[in-house]
């Protein structure tokens, strides 16, 4: 083996550079902001099963047999420490799992 040289050489500096998401960050009105901070929360909202019943954000009208259907794991839900939960993202691919296609096409 040999010994490596040391290294004494200084490197160039270098200037951050700015990302488009930062640029339009800084430049975005404070509606837009408002409106991206939103859609950010949007996804961090968790229902109960009987939230989702009362609202009929599901084709259950149970919130018993939705609970039973998410233990035999046959809907898209969340197990947040043992509860059962259902975020925006969890109904869309539940939706997206039982959508029916129209014959006439």
């Amino acid at each position: 083996m040999t010994a490596q040289p040391v290294q004494n050489k200084a490197r160039k500096a270098t200037r951050p550079t700015k990302s488009k998401h930062l640029a339009s960050v800084e430049t975005a009105t404070p509606e837009a902001l408002a409106s991206i901070e939103a859609a950010e929360l949007a996804d961090l909202i968790r229902w109960d099963p009987e939230f989702v019943v009362k609202h009929k954000l599901l084709p259950y009208t149970s919130a018993r047999v939705l609970k039973e259907k998410c233990y035999k794991r046959l809907v898209f839900h969340h197990n947040d420490g043992g509860r059962i939960t259902f975020s925006p993202m969890s109904i869309r691919a539940e939706h997206q799992r039982t959508l029916v296609a129209p014959l006439a096409a």
